[in-house]
């Protein structure tokens, strides 16, 4: 008898905190609901709607996909910015993806002073406000701060063009030139946005046993025996992770001129161009995603036995 009421008691106990469990979920469904998925569809009824705001609430008309038509046809920026903000994507993915892992390998390592390293790191990941970026990046019409160029000028590229011209490359190919300008002009914006992954990476590297190591010493292995036959195929399955963060990332910038366009889009009350816009890139970027995915899939993804 005095077994059955612990079992009834201990029972009544854990359907208690499963009760509670259930109300934090509903808590959290509830907000989903209304905060999330109705904007979410009420945004994507807009881009087929002309909408104009009333003392009511919204009132749309159908239209179809003209907003989309005006959005890509009509509208004399959203394709251009499209294509410069994929091009900057392209080229400043893998040399997040390269340097993230060539610090990750770096700060890794046993020294003094290991600890401080490492959380200079990632402090841009805490302290990554627009207003933060913009004073250290000197940019004076958002951020209004006196001083903010004479701060930023350790990151100013004025010499780059000598540099190239000294070496020979200036001239020698236009797209190569461009892109060695533009990488070594967002040396810091590719520092900025580097913390994340270089933490994941890192989390990689302390997974890799102490055994692989000692096997790799006993057989005669140099640094970069062991980094392509050891490191880089326990690192291989974050890879991927790190390369969907990174592009994520880039697509929802703060300054990414597709995004200031939908705001300007709709700060100018035409809520359904811009919600035409903001489903179009939604779809894009997904795209882009899924093929990037299958490419790095295949060749960086697989598990380590």
């Amino acid at each position: 008898m005095m077994k059955n009421k612990k079992t009834r008691k201990k029972m009544s106990y854990e359907k208690q905190k499963s009760l509670y469990g259930y109300g934090f979920i509903g808590l959290w469904m509830i907000g989903t609901l209304v905060f999330f998925i109705i904007p979410l569809f009420e945004s994507l009824l807009y881009s087929f709607q002309n909408v104009n705001p009333q003392s009511g609430g919204m009132k749309g008309d159908w239209v179809g996909f003209s907003n989309y038509i005006t959005a890509f046809a009509r509208d004399p920026h959203y394709r251009t910015y499209l294509f410069d903000v994929t091009a900057d994507m392209l080229r400043t993915t893998p040399i997040i993806l390269i340097f993230s892992l060539f610090s990750a390998v770096l700060i890794n390592q046993r020294f003094k002073g290991r600890a401080f390293v490492r959380a200079v790191f990632f402090l841009p990941v805490i302290v990554a406000s627009g207003p933060v970026y913009s004073v250290i990046t000197g940019d004076m019409s958002t951020s209004g701060a006196e001083g903010a160029a004479q701060f930023s000028t350790v990151f100013e590229t004025d010499m780059v063009t000598e540099l190239l011209e000294f070496t020979g490359i200036y001239g020698l190919s236009q797209t190569l030139t461009e892109t060695i300008k533009h990488t070594i002009d967002s040396i810091f914006a590719i520092v900025w946005k580097s913390g994340v992954q270089i933490l994941v990476f890192l989390a990689a590297l302390q997974n890799i046993p102490p055994s692989a190591r000692e096997a790799a010493q006993l057989e005669g292995a140099t640094s970069w025996e062991y980094f392509w036959k050891i490191t880089f195929p326990y690192v291989s399955p974050v890879i991927l992770a790190n390369l969907i963060f990174t592009v994520v990332d880039s697509f929802t910038d703060s300054g990414n001129k597709v995004m200031g366009r939908i705001i300007a889009m709709q700060n100018d009350w035409k809520y359904g161009v811009a919600a035409a816009m903001v489903w179009s890139y939604f779809v894009i970027v997904m795209i882009i995603i899924g093929i990037l995915f299958l490419i790095a899939g295949k060749h960086i993804y697989y598990e380590v036995e």
